[in-house]
């Protein structure tokens, strides 16, 4: 046989190039560019996509976002407010990687702290909010790990409140984005996840000017959170959310090569959800669907209202079946009762098939009724019937 040309080889193997699907290529490059991602809509908490998504990873600067939530529900339990003062510890303002260049001694408002780690990322911030809400970093890890087991996050293990590089501290995509849904429970936090840049000390002589590590805030529409990360370990990762035509979702991605790449993706996983997906609200947050009527109650027909918002989440194109509703209630309701306790869960069906359930909470307190009470209703009630 005669020996091929080198044109003649190189042409072969062109062809043999092209004979091979282009899709094969595009996983191949995909595997390489993220090591895990999803996208769920916010509401129903429903995954829309994702790829590799309960691989445990290691989270680095997107572990604040459950600082970022202890904050929160300490604001929300008025055990914390915005305008506190908080001062920096030595071992707050020792934090290497990003910060906000704090001095031990320094003080700065619960505000200014929230911007410094929701923005800059810093981590001489969260370990001062940390040590202001536990007493100690450890013992704020501890609370941590407590929430992420409270949320069902069975992938998610903390050491610190920073996302700093630690043996045996890990999470995934999918965990960190129901992490990301707790979060935006607390509205306001977009506030100041959805700030692009600002200034901290603006009033002094050395104003530090705060640049989001989130570029999608300032580039991809409807973006206003969450978080980002980076390490060598872990690469670049992004939790991001978005809100278009009433729809919020969020996504995650964990281990790209390059912020390009990560941005790409998270932009590519943004663009299918609004593409694909449209949402229905059914029930506002807070909004009253029943009320309480308990004998020994003090007071009746207490309001009872949802804890989060009821939404229906469907494919474009697509028609949905008729929608019924149906609230059960907790087979034992103890009083008294406090504002926010759950007493039961609205359950919205479709054809038989259960498409979602939300808690249902008390609006208001429900102290016990005094014996007088009682012993008044009852003979009210005998007058009633005479």
């Amino acid at each position: 046989m005669k020996k091929m040309s080198l044109v003649s080889l190189m042409l072969a193997f062109v062809i043999s190039i092209a004979a091979v699907p282009s899709h094969v290529f595009a996983e191949k490059e995909k595997e390489e560019t993220v090591r895990s991602s999803i996208l769920i809509e916010r509401d129903t908490g429903q995954v829309l996509s994702g790829e590799n998504m309960e691989k445990e990873l290691p989270p680095a600067s997107m572990t604040k976002i459950m600082t970022m939530l202890l904050i929160m529900e300490e604001i929300e339990a008025e055990k914390l407010h915005y305008e506190d003062k908080v001062r920096a510890s030595e071992y707050a303002a020792s934090m290497g990687g990003s910060q906000i260049f704090l001095e031990a001694g320094e003080e700065m408002t619960v505000k200014e702290l929230l911007k410094g780690i929701a923005v800059a990322s810093g981590n001489d911030a969260s370990v001062a909010m940390a040590e202001k809400i536990a007493g100690t970093e450890d013992a704020f890890v501890k609370k941590m790990n407590e929430k992420a087991s409270e949320l069902g996050l069975s992938h998610t293990k903390f050491q610190n409140a920073t996302g700093l590089p630690a043996n045996d501290h890990y999470s995934t995509a999918k965990d960190m984005a129901m992490m990301a849904r707790a979060l935006l429970g607390h509205e306001e936090i977009t506030e100041f996840t959805g700030i692009y840049e600002d200034y901290l000390r603006q009033d002094s002589e050395d104003p530090f000017w705060l640049v989001n590590t989130n570029k999608l805030v300032k580039f991809y529409p409807g973006v206003d959170g969450l978080k980002t990360g980076f390490t060598k370990e872990a690469k670049y990762c992004l939790t991001a959310t978005a809100k278009k035509d009433g729809m919020r979702v969020v996504a995650v991605v964990m281990g790209a090569e390059t912020p390009k790449q990560r941005n790409n993706e998270v932009s590519r996983l943004l663009d299918y959800g609004f593409n694909q997906y449209a949402v229905k609200q059914l029930y506002k947050e807070n909004q009253v669907v029943a009320k309480l009527d308990k004998l020994k109650a003090a007071r009746q027909n207490v309001p009872i209202m949802t804890e989060e918002p009821v939404s229906l989440l469907q494919k474009k194109g697509e028609e949905q079946g008729k929608l019924e509703t149906k609230i059960v209630y907790k087979k034992e309701i103890s009083l008294p009762l406090k504002a926010g306790e759950q007493v039961g869960i609205l359950e919205v069906r479709s054809k038989d098939k259960l498409i979602s359930t939300t808690p249902l909470v008390m609006k208001e307190d429900v102290p016990t009724a005094s014996y007088w009470l009682l012993m008044k209703r009852s003979f009210d009630d005998m007058v009633k019937f005479r």
